[in-house]
């Protein structure tokens, strides 16, 4: 039986059974995402609410992007283990991020003012979290949760400084988002010294 035929069931529409697999997702246990922008694809631009270190400012995609590439990855709901243990790990590698001239920001659709405390207690005062207020920057990055489409998935993309999907790593289980986007980071970096420079593309955008 595949999972779509599943979900049909009677088993799985119960609420303790969608309980518990929702609750495997927020503790960052589970199988791998199923949905993704595809490598190469332009990056929807958007911009959103988001703080730093308690402080609320707006985000914009396209104005981050001028200081070079960005990591923006997806994340269930602030405060979970998983998304404690995601933003522990971004948090401990943001200066090397930086160092290699990328910005890291994290999304999910809690509202900003717990996220002013998410990005002091859990992003430890190192990177920005945004509130994609209606889910709408993560339906154009396919990322809703399956089991819940009002709630981000667990999905990491690298995005080059001209706008494109560089690298995925749409994974349920938090281990491996922070390794698989540094490698992807240094992997843009080798392409980049060789490559010409890429034209100018039109970006699909997120509307307010």
């Amino acid at each position: 039986m595949s999972y779509f035929d599943f979900k049909k069931t009677p088993a799985f529409r119960s609420a303790g059974l969608r309980s518990t697999l929702l609750g495997l997702v927020l503790s960052g246990y589970g199988a791998v995402a199923l949905a993704a922008l595809p490598v190469g694809a332009p990056a929807p631009d958007f911009s959103a609410e988001a703080a730093v270190g308690g402080t609320p400012f707006k985000f914009k995609l396209a104005e981050a992007l001028k200081n070079g590439p960005v990591v923006l990855y997806f994340y269930p709901k602030a405060f979970t283990s998983g998304c404690t243990i995601e933003a522990h790990q971004f948090a401990e590698a943001t200066d090397e991020f930086k160092a290699m001239g990328v910005t890291v920001i994290g999304i999910s659709n809690d509202e900003i003012e717990t996220l002013k405390k998410f990005s002091v207690e859990a992003c430890r005062n190192k990177f920005a979290v945004a509130a994609d207020a209606g889910a709408k920057v993560m339906a154009a990055y396919d990322a809703k949760l399956m089991l819940m489409p009002s709630m981000a998935d667990r999905i990491s993309y690298l995005i080059s400084a001209d706008g494109h999907i560089a690298a995925v790593h749409a994974s349920l289980d938090a281990e491996g988002h922070v390794s698989a986007m540094m490698q992807a980071t240094r992997a843009l970096q080798a392409a980049d010294k060789t490559k010409p420079l890429a034209k100018p593309v039109v970006k699909p955008v997120v509307k307010p």
